[in-house]
């Protein structure tokens, strides 16, 4: 035997490791209408990227009819590629291996490669599509878990955690997702829970099937615990590619700018937008594209909790994190889920350096027995805080309403905001001018022979004086109230200013927010 064997030999289990669970295993998979871990990646890296870590770790149990069985790759692909150019560390999990059951060596795969992706200051994407804990392997497996979950807590805030549903995750293994920072999920192919069906069904005597219980459309629009939903894998993996492009590789970097073509920023479309009845509803991402680069909005969390929008675009080609009331949806109020919903999103936002901006137009905090015993007070504090401790560039422009302790949650002068601006139409107050004058006028409208005419005078007369933008703008609230169709210009204009701002905060180990 020569050299050359050896490099035959090393080919021959290269090959061995590369067809995963086999021929039979992989049509079963593609007969789901799923591709193979190798597959989704070589469809999500720039092409001849990816470099594989790790092909040849084995397991060492015996335990359970493990003793002699092959695992190739241990059921994970791990490694390294590039995404548009620039490095990402990525696992990808093997369903043709054990059905993607993390054990031991499973689990150590994909905690090292999280460490490199670390040490290099590169985002981290996991392609999950797993049965959850490898049963034979006892408590091992259970530690696994814990080392990725670990990694996965400790690395929060340092580089950008991507994850992709593409198949069951179920058990444990649906805490990693949790933790990081996105969740793309795959409709009908891929379910998340952590009792499955069949479990619920004995203990509880509930009924239900993988899908409505942990499926898509369910964690996208009920539970919140995924932000896009695709439907395929093409779709989710074109996704992946589309969100990096708008951040940084880490925490220490800021986001990539780039290149657009010279266009006018004077947008005379804008003042036909918004109605300038208080009350009408409007859809607030005609707004958000008349101002951002045009295509550039993409928006995160769209079917869960649509009374607020949030999503990344661009000025300039530099990127910038949007949360906008909605009115199209409970007048833009804010709830539980969309103040849960804003306070995330700020929070990956200020970790990142990605300047915000925030579209106001509130009415309040959405009132309601079932809000203040599901918690509204702790969850609409989560606003306060983020945007409180956020030291990015922070932006606000009010669009028409502004009204009460929203008003200030929603990145008010203070709370930390740099620069707040106003339309001429908005309305900022502690209330509406109609609630307004029924409690401060409410004896004089009682004793009035015109009630009704004497309450509509009362409404007018604390809407001249209250409920307009000079108010606050006299008293430093608001920085400036500018023409509508000025809008992306002024924003242009401050992230300019605002490029190199620096804040610091007082030493402390963490905060405590408000969960």
């Amino acid at each position: 035997m020569d050299i050359y064997d050896k490099i035959n030999e090393l080919y021959d289990k290269r090959r061995q490791v590369q067809l995963g669970g086999g021929d039979e295993r992989i049509d079963k998979q593609h007969e789901k209408g799923k591709w193979t871990a190798r597959e989704r990646i070589d469809y999500l890296v720039d092409e001849g990227s990816f470099v594989e870590l790790n092909p040849f770790i084995e397991h060492r149990h015996n335990d359970f009819g493990m003793n002699g069985k092959e695992a190739p790759g241990e059921g994970v692909v791990t490694g390294y590629g590039k995404i548009h150019g620039k490095p990402i560390y990525l696992f990808a999990q093997d369903f043709t291996v054990f059905g993607g059951a993390l054990g031991e060596m499973h689990a150590k795969k994909i905690a090292a490669v999280m460490d490199l992706a670390v040490k290099n200051g590169t985002p981290f994407i996991g392609l999950n599509d797993s049965g959850g804990a490898r049963i034979q392997e006892g408590v091992s497996s259970l530690d696994g878990y814990g080392q990725v979950f670990y990694r996965n807590s400790i690395y929060s805030g340092v580089i950008p955690q991507i994850s992709v549903i593409m198949g069951p995750c179920a058990g444990g293994a649906v805490y990693s997702p949790a933790i990081t920072d996105f969740v793309i999920m795959v409709e009908k192919s891929s379910q998340m829970f952590i009792t499955g069906p069949k479990v619920i069904e004995t203990v509880t005597g509930e009924k239900i099937s993988s899908e409505d219980l942990g499926g898509a459309d369910v964690h996208n629009s009920l539970s919140g615990n995924a932000h896009i939903k695709a439907e395929n894998e093409a779709e989710a993996l074109d996704a992946v590619r589309q969100l990096v492009q708008y951040l940084p590789q880490n925490s220490k970097e800021k986001p990539p700018i780039l290149e657009v073509d010279e266009s006018d920023d004077y947008r005379p479309d804008l003042t036909d937008k918004i109605p300038f009845d208080p009350i009408r509803p409007y859809d607030v991402r005609t707004i958000i594209d008349e101002v951002v680069d045009e295509g550039s909005f993409f928006e995160i969390h769209s079917d869960f909790a649509k009374n607020i929008v949030v999503g990344f675009g661009r000025l300039k080609g530099e990127s910038v994190g949007l949360i906008c009331n909605q009115p199209k949806y409970m007048a833009g109020g804010l709830d539980i889920d969309s103040s849960d919903k804003a306070a995330r999103f700020i929070r990956f936002c200020d970790s990142f350096n990605i300047p915000l901006i925030t579209f106001e137009d509130v009415t309040g905090f959405f009132p309601g027995i079932k809000q203040e015993h599901g918690g509204i007070i702790r969850h609409g504090a989560k606003i306060l805080y983020a945007y409180s401790e956020a030291t990015v560039p922070k932006l606000t422009v009010i669009t028409r309403k502004a009204y009460g302790g929203a008003y200030v949650a929603l990145n008010s002068k203070s709370i930390g905001a740099d620069l707040v601006y106003a339309w001429p139409n908005a309305e900022i107050a502690v209330m509406g001018p109609e609630g307004a004058a029924n409690i401060i006028f409410a004896k004089e409208i009682q004793e009035s022979e015109a009630p009704e005419e004497t309450r509509q005078n009362k409404i007018n007369e604390y809407r001249e004086k209250f409920a307009n933008p000079y108010v606050a703008a006299g008293l430093g609230m608001i920085d400036d109230v500018i023409d509508p169709r000025e809008t992306r210009l002024t924003l242009i204009k401050a992230l300019d200013m605002l490029r190199n701002k620096h804040e610091d905060r007082p030493y402390k180990k963490h905060g405590n927010i408000p969960l």
